[in-house]
C-alpha cells in the first residue's frame, strides 16, 4: 500500500501541475514497485491511470483494483455463489426500518439494485435516470445534473427556488438530503435503491407526504473486494467507477468509492458573436469513504464521508424550438446546435458526512445518526435561449421580445440533522418503533440577472437568507394479532420553523424599482399517522391495506429579483389510501406485486410560473386528488430468459374553482377558460404538473453459458411515461409528448463472472422530446438526451 501511495502521489502531482504523463511514464514507477506483481494488472491501472481529463481520478480508481491484488496475489480463482437457475432471489428491503421481505411490508415498494441499476447508470446520466424506471417515479430538472426534481404518483413541486421544498424525500445512508441541491448527489457503488409512495412520516425523520426514494450504498465488510468499471460513449464520454472493500482486522473494515463522470461539449453555438462557443459537456467527480468498527454484536459504529465537485454546462435552453399550436419540434431541429448570447455555465461543490451507532441493548436497540451536509453551487444561463432582441438590428431563432440572462447562486450552505431511534429486538408478536428527530439549515441564494446585449454585464442583484429549525417525534407498533394477521400503527408529531430575509439590492431594467428588505416567518406543528394491515392468505401470498396521513410545513418565495413581495404557502396535509396483493409464483419463478390507490392533498402547496409576469410565486390550492394503480412484476420465463415489467396508471385533478393565474407571455395557445381576474385562466380540473398518467417499464435478458466459467448475454429495456404538463395551466405548446427511450446491451463474462465487457446504446430510436419549457418571452424549451453509443468494462477483484 505504501508503494502504491507513492505512485498516485507521483503522478497526481503531475497531473496538478498541467504536465502530460505517459504510459511509459506511469509504468517505469509500476516495474519499481515491489508490491505490486502480476504484468496483467499492471497494465490494467497504466490505461486507467492514463485517461485523458480523469488522470487522478483513474489513478484512484486503480488504487481500488491493486490494494486487495496487493493483498491478495496467490488467492485462487474460485466460482462465486450463483442462486439456483430459474428462480428468484428474495428482495430485503428497509422500507420500515428493519431488514424484511419485500412481501412482508404493507407499502406500495419498488426496488432496483444490481445489474438493472448499473445497466442503466452505464451511459453516464445524472440522478435523472431513474424517471420512469419505477411505477408512479417522475424527475426532472430546469438545472441540468444539479437540481432534480421528484414526483411520486403526480405528487410533486416545480419550484426552481434554491430553497424549495418537495413532497418527495431522498434519505442517502439514512440521512435527509432536504435541499434539492443535495439531492442530485450521484449513483454509484450503491446496495439498493428503494421507492416507497405514499407518506412515510411515521418511520423516517423528515416529513415525508408523497413518499420517499431511499439510497444504501455498499457498506464495509470483512470480505475483501473490489471493483472497478470504465465506460466510453460518445463525445468522448467517460465513466470509471471502483470501490475497494479493506478489512483491518476482525473489528475495523474500510471502503473506498469513487467515481468519475465527464463528457465533452458537443452542442455548438451558431451565433458568432456567443461567449459560451460549445455546451452540454460536463465534469462530475464524487467519493466516499466509509469505516466500520464492530468489536461485537452489541455495538457498531459506521462512518461516512463524502464529496461531490461538477463543472459543466448548466440546463440548454432553445428560443422557439415548439411548432406554435402543436407541442412538436419545429421542422428542421438540430439538438447539436444552438444560437444564443449569453453566458452558460454551472459549478458545484458538496461535502458532507455522518456517523451512525448502533448499540443492542438486551431487549431494545438504539440507533444514533449523525448527518452534516455543506454544498456551494452556481448556475448561469442564456434564459430567452436565443440571441439579440426584436428591437435591436438581429436576433433569433424566431421572435425574441427582449433578452433574459440571469444566474442563481448558493454561496453558504449547512444542514445538520440528528436522529435517535429505539427499537425493539424480541421475537414476540409486538414490534415497536420511537423516534426522535432534528432538523436545522441555514442557506443564502444569490440571484443575479446579466444583459446579453450589454457585453453579459450585471444588471441585477437580489439575495435570500433562510434558517430553517424542525423536530419531530414519531413512533409505530406492529403486533401479530394471529400466524396470518399483522396490524401496524404510527403516529408523528412535527413542529416546524422558518426565519426568511429577502434584500433586493440592484433592480434589473423592466421591473419594480423597489430597493430594500423584507423579511417573514412562518411557524407550523402538525400530528399525522397512518394504520396498515396485513394478511397471509397463503406461503406465498399476502394482501394488505394501508391509511396515511402527511404534512409539509410551509414554504417561503422571495425571489425579488423580478418582483417586490414575498409569497407563502401554507401547510398541507394529504391523506392517503391504497391496497394491494404481493406473491412469490410458481416456486419462485415469478413474483408480483399489484396495488391500488387514492390520496387526497388539503391546501395543496404549489408554484405559479413565469407567465406574462415573469414571477415566482407559492399558491395554495383548495384540493388536489390522485387515484391509479401500480404494478411490479419478475418471471423467469426460461430458466436462461429472465422478464421484468412495471406500470402504473396516476390521474390527478387540481379542485379550486377560485383558482387563477397568469398563462403564458410567449403567444402560446392556452386551453383553459379565463380566471376570476382579468388575463389570468383558471386552472380547476388541471392535471398537476409533471404528472404522466402512464409509466411503463421493462427489461429482457437472455443469458447464453459459454463455457463452466463465462456467459453470453444480450439485455433490453424500455421506459415509458405519458405526456406532461409543463405548468399549472393547460397550452398546446407546453404540453410534453409521451417519452420513450429504449437501451440495448450485449456483453460477455468469463472467469466465473469477474470480468466483463460489453456494448450498449441508450435511447435507441433517439426518441428527441421538449421535457420542459419557459413561458414567459418565446416559446423556449429544453430537450432529453440524445442517443448514446458506448463500451463498458468491468473487473471484479
Amino acid at each position: 500500500m505504501q508503494q502504491i501511495a507513492k505512485i498516485l502521489s507521483a503522478a497526481n502531482s503531475f497531473s496538478k501541475a498541467g504536465r502530460p504523463i505517459s504510459r511509459p511514464a506511469i509504468g517505469a514507477m509500476f516495474n519499481r514497485s515491489k508490491t505490486i506483481r502480476g504484468s496483467s494488472m499492471k497494465k490494467k491501472i497504466i490505461a486507467l491511470a492514463c485517461t485523458p481529463r480523469s488522470l487522478a481520478w483513474g489513478l484512484s480508481v486503480a488504487a481500488a483494483i491493486a490494494a486487495p491484488a496487493a493483498f491478495a496475489q496467490t488467492a485462487e480463482t474460485k466460482p462465486a455463489a450463483k442462486p439456483e437457475a430459474g428462480k428468484l432471489e428474495t428482495i430485503v428491503v428497509t422500507a420500515e426500518r428493519r431488514e424484511e421481505n419485500i412481501k412482508d411490508v404493507p407499502v406500495s415498494i419498488s426496488t432496483l439494485s444490481g445489474e438493472k441499476l448499473d445497466i442503466i447508470n452505464s451511459g453516464g446520466q445524472d440522478i435523472r435516470m431513474l424517471a420512469a424506471r419505477v411505477p408512479s417515479l417522475n424527475i426532472e430538472s430546469s438545472f441540468g445534473r444539479a437540481f432534480p426534481r421528484f414526483y411520486i404518483r403526480g405528487y410533486g413541486n416545480t419550484d426552481f427556488d434554491l430553497n424549495a421544498s418537495q413532497p418527495v424525500s431522498l434519505v442517502y445512508d439514512d440521512v435527509v438530503q432536504e435541499n434539492p441541491i443535495l439531492k442530485g448527489f450521484p449513483v454509484f457503488d450503491i446496495a439498493q435503491i428503494e421507492v416507497l409512495r405514499g407518506p412515510q412520516g411515521t418511520l423516517f425523520g423528515r416529513n415525508t407526504p408523497a413518499g420517499v426514494v431511499k439510497f444504501d450504498s455498499v457498506k464495509p465488510s470483512q470480505q475483501q473486494d473490489a471493483y472497478v468499471s470504465a465506460t466510453y460513449a460518445d463525445h468522448n464520454a467517460q465513466n470509471i467507477e471502483g470501490a475497494f472493500n479493506l478489512p483491518i482486522n476482525k473489528e475495523w473494515a474500510a471502503r473506498i468509492s469513487i467515481l468519475s463522470q465527464t463528457r465533452d461539449d458537443f452542442v455548438k453555438n451558431t451565433y458568432a458573436a456567443g461567449k459560451t462557443r460549445t455546451l452540454e459537456g460536463y465534469d462530475d467527480k464524487a467519493a466516499r469513504a466509509q469505516l466500520l468498527y464492530a468489536p461485537d454484536n452489541k455495538f457498531s459504529a459506521l462512518l461516512n464521508v463524502h464529496m461531490r465537485q461538477l463543472d459543466g454546462s448548466a440546463r440548454l435552453f432553445r428560443a422557439n424550438i415548439i411548432k406554435k399550436g402543436t407541442s412538436d419540434l419545429v421542422a428542421g431541429f438540430d439538438p447539436e446546435r444552438t444560437s444564443i448570447d449569453g453566458i452558460n455555465s454551472q459549478t458545484l461543490d458538496n461535502y458532507g458526512g455522518s456517523v451512525r451507532l448502533k448499540w443492542d441493548l438486551g431487549g431494545t436497540t438504539l440507533h444514533s445518526i449523525t448527518g452534516y451536509e455543506k454544498v456551494k453551487s452556481f448556475s448561469r444561463g442564456d434564459i430567452d435561449g436565443g440571441f439579440g432582441a426584436v428591437f435591436l438590428p438581429s436576433s433569433g431563432p424566431g421572435l425574441i421580445p427582449f433578452d433574459a440572462e440571469s444566474a442563481d447562486g448558493m454561496p453558504k450552505h449547512k444542514q445538520i440533522t440528528q436522529e435517535f431511534r429505539l427499537e425493539s429486538n424480541s421475537k414476540g408478536p409486538t414490534k415497536w418503533l420511537l423516534g426522535l428527530y432534528y432538523f436545522k439549515e441555514d442557506l443564502k441564494i444569490d440571484s443575479f440577472n446579466y444583459s446579453s446585449i450589454g457585453g453579459n454585464t450585471q444588471n441585477g442583484f437580489a439575495r435570500q437568507d433562510q434558517e430553517n429549525k424542525a423536530y419531530a417525534l414519531f413512533g409505530s407498533v406492529n403486533h401479530k394479532l394471529s400466524d396470518k394477521f399483522t396490524v401496524r400503527a404510527g403516529l408523528r408529531y412535527t413542529n416546524d420553523k422558518k426565519d426568511f430575509t429577502a434584500d433586493r439590492l440592484q433592480a434589473p431594467p423592466f421591473s419594480p424599482t423597489f430597493i430594500g428588505r423584507l423579511t417573514t416567518n412562518t411557524s407550523a406543528s402538525n400530528v399525522s399517522g397512518d394504520l396498515s394491515g396485513t394478511y397471509q392468505m397463503t406461503p406465498d401470498t399476502n394482501v394488505y391495506a394501508r391509511l396515511a396521513r402527511g404534512f409539509r410545513a410551509p414554504s417561503i418565495q422571495g425571489r425579488l429579483l423580478f418582483g417586490d413581495s414575498l409569497s407563502i404557502a401554507d401547510s398541507e396535509t394529504v391523506t392517503s389510501f391504497e391496497a394491494g396483493i404481493k406473491s412469490d409464483l410458481w416456486n419462485k419463478r415469478a413474483r408480483v406485486g399489484f396495488n391500488v390507490f387514492s390520496f387526497d392533498v388539503k391546501d395543496l402547496q404549489l408554484t405559479a410560473v413565469g407567465g406574462t409576469a415573469n414571477f415566482n410565486r407559492l399558491i395554495n390550492a383548495d384540493k388536489a386528488q390522485g387515484q391509479g394503480f401500480e404494478m411490479d412484476l419478475e418471471a423467469y420465463i426460461t430458466d436462461n430468459l429472465l422478464a421484468t415489467v412495471g406500470a402504473s396508471y396516476n390521474n390527478t385533478k387540481i379542485k379550486d374553482g377560485n383558482l387563477s393565474i397568469a398563462p403564458c407571455g410567449s403567444g402560446c395557445t392556452v386551453l383553459d377558460g379565463p380566471g376570476r381576474l382579468p388575463g389570468t385562466v383558471s386552472i380547476n380540473g388541471n392535471v398537476l404538473p409533471q404528472a404522466p398518467k402512464q409509466v411503463f417499464n421493462m427489461t429482457l435478458k437472455y443469458t447464453r453459458q459459454m463455457t463452466s466459467s463465462s456467459e453470453f448475454f444480450i439485455y433490453g429495456d424500455v421506459a415509458h411515461r405519458g405526456k406532461i404538463s409543463f405548468f399549472l395551466y393547460d397550452a398546446k405548446e407546453y404540453t410534453g409528448k409521451a417519452l420513450t427511450e429504449t437501451g440495448m446491451r450485449v456483453g460477455y463474462n468469463w472467469d466465473y463472472g469477474k470480468y466483463e465487457l460489453a456494448g450498449f446504446v441508450r435511447n435507441m430510436e433517439n426518441q428527441i422530446r421538449v421535457v420542459g419549457g419557459i413561458d414567459f418571452n418565446n416559446l423556449t424549451g429544453f430537450i432529453n438526451e440524445p442517443r448514446t453509443f458506448g463500451l463498458q468494462f468491468k473487473a471484479k477483484f
